[in-house]
């Protein structure tokens, strides 16, 4: 038997990258999945793929920054399974690499609404359902910035995640012995689409060119850090409610870097990152100055 056999799972954000690598994990573990994302087409897929491959899963379009959205699709659960065991807000939205008044404020607030509201919407909706029960285990899904230090050109996207960090453990010490586990998962730097399909505000672009050596010494497979998400949904972390995990520490930055450095001296080439990068309007003129690189210290 799986470690989340006869669990059922609710994702957001899981018709692709870390999300569906979790519904992926999460049905060999034993667990129904349902998945959940901003389109129909893509949740279709992601459906239709976790059931070619055996496992038992649903899903309903939902778009996070909306309340009436995200009971809708508790509700659905309820509907087809009677009960949601594990709710794992992982939906998230970073605005265009550039600073942060020369992205529209319509593209800086998606990732208010994404992450932030988001977050509190399905943590509301998680919690209605947990509360009652005694019982029922939320995961929230951090990102860059979540340890409080600024971002600069990623200012939207990182400040979120610093506010989602502190919301949760909140939450952990707010709901401490309800039997609720409320817990906060940092899954670093992956090879998803999230990190190789970018926007940039044009005349910001440049800052990027620094992503496929960055890639290279830190970016991991979305499947590794799944498996950490599995393991806070298991009994494992039963009665650890207020757990706050990180995939990335020091021991694995400095082999990043090490390998990297390795691979230079000895002059072997490099692997290939393939990077995208969309330019969007900025709507103020540009500065001097354009600020650091990405993964440049401040």
């Amino acid at each position: 038997m799986g470690v989340l056999q006869d669990k059922v799972i609710v994702i957001t954000g899981s018709s692709r990258g870390l999300g569906l690598a979790v519904a992926q994990a999460a049905v060999v573990a034993g667990a129904t999945v349902v998945i959940s994302s901003r389109t129909a087409a893509s949740v279709a897929a992601a459906v239709a793929a976790l059931r070619s491959a055996g496992g038992e899963a649903s899903g309903q379009v939902c778009d996070v920054g909306d309340l009436a959205q995200v009971e809708a699709l508790a509700e659905f659960v309820i509907r087809t399974y009677g009960r949601f065991d594990v709710w794992v807000n992982n939906a998230g939205y970073a605005p265009p690499y550039g600073a942060t008044m020369h992205v529209s404020p319509e593209l800086f607030m998606r990732a208010v609404q994404t992450n932030i509201i988001g977050a509190y919407n399905g943590s509301l909706v998680a919690l209605r359902a947990f509360l009652p029960a005694g019982r029922g285990k939320l995961i929230n899904i951090l990102g860059r910035g979540a340890e409080g230090r600024p971002a600069p050109l990623q200012n939207g996207y990182a400040a979120s995640k610093a506010w989602e960090r502190s919301f949760t453990k909140a939450l952990a010490e707010e709901y401490r012995d309800t039997g609720v586990g409320i817990y906060a998962f940092n899954p670093g730097m992956m090879t998803t689409d999230f990190l190789t399909d970018l926007q940039a505000v044009s005349g910001y672009e440049k800052g990027l060119s620094a992503m496929p050596t960055v890639i290279r010494m830190w970016a991991t497979p979305p499947e590794a850090p799944a498996q950490r998400v599995i393991w806070l949904a298991s009994s494992a972390t039963d009665g650890k409610t207020g757990l706050l995990l990180k995939e990335t520490g020091p021991v694995q930055i400095l082999g990043g870097a090490v390998r990297e450095g390795l691979r230079r001296l000895l002059r072997r080439p490099a692997p290939p990152v393939t990077l995208a990068v969309a330019l969007i309007p900025a709507v103020l003129p540009l500065p001097g100055r354009h600020g650091p690189a990405m993964g440049e210290k401040t």
